[in-house]
């Protein structure tokens, strides 16, 4: 008999614990649980070092305070508009995992339907969106489901998310488009714009004048048709524009940014 295991996320530990007992009673399911979003993935990279990575993880879309490190960027060029304020912690989990490349199909179990967090979770790489209050043989066949890689969302939700995702698309185009207008040293500026750098610190790792740094963020501020650093990292991001490598160098050749 092949076994699939599953790893429950979930913050609140009757819940957990209750979810994980229930499917641990099917013959062909290994379950184990974690209560936020790092030890989740502790346990992923933990199995998979063992040789037995999970295949499912059902994952809580209000996963508590816990922050991914590392997800809110991937998880901010998913949906148009999609400030701190609208970033999901379960989510971003799921997010962490795919930037992650670890091997397993996620399902979001969420309290109520929501089209714009199910689009949201999609994009941010999960294969389901569940409602918490589901019987047990539904989520049973959305886990087989996934692992023949289908994508189950319910029925009542299928225009919403189609809407979400049509929008997302045609935000993300534009923004691309506009910061295609940039030079590549516009570019690098927003992407320090992007990891949070103020301009003395943008100045130093470009060696720049601050003077020369605050000419390039009106540029790229007119360019974009923004008021404001914020405004202009919310572009960024939809566009796909990640953080500058703090770690790393800036390398020029040939007077071209690397």
């Amino acid at each position: 008999m092949v076994r699939i295991r599953v790893l429950v996320v979930d913050d609140h530990r009757i819940f957990a614990e209750s979810l994980a007992a229930a499917l641990a009673a099917e013959p062909d399911v290994d379950v184990a649980a974690a209560g936020s979003g790092p030890a989740a993935l502790r346990c992923l990279e933990r199995a998979a070092a063992e040789g037995r990575r999970f295949d499912v993880m059902l994952v809580d879309a209000d996963l508590g305070d816990q922050v991914v490190p590392g997800a809110r960027a991937v998880v901010a060029r998913a949906v148009p508009d999609n400030g701190e304020d609208g970033l999901v912690d379960g989510i971003s989990l799921v997010a962490g995992v795919r930037s992650g490349q670890l091997a397993v199909r996620t399902v979001v179990l969420a309290e109520k339907d929501d089209p714009r967090r199910a689009a949201l979770a999609l994009q941010a790489g999960a294969s389901g969106w569940v409602a918490k209050d589901c019987s047990l043989q539904r989520l049973l066949a959305v886990i087989r489901g996934v692992l023949r890689d289908e994508t189950h969302l319910p029925p009542a939700l299928l225009t919403g998310v189609l809407r979400e995702l049509t929008a997302a698309r045609k935000h993300r185009t534009e923004s691309e488009r506009l910061v295609e207008s940039l030079t590549p040293r516009e570019r690098e500026v927003l992407r320090c714009m992007v990891a949070g750098l103020g301009r003395k610190a943008v100045a130093e790792r470009l060696f720049l004048s601050p003077h020369t740094v605050r000419t390039h963020m009106q540029n790229v501020l007119g360019k974009l048709g923004v008021h404001s650093t914020l405004a202009a990292v919310a572009l960024a991001r939809r566009a796909g524009v990640g953080p500058v490598d703090l770690a790393g160098d800036v390398v020029e050749r040939g007077g071209q940014l690397a």
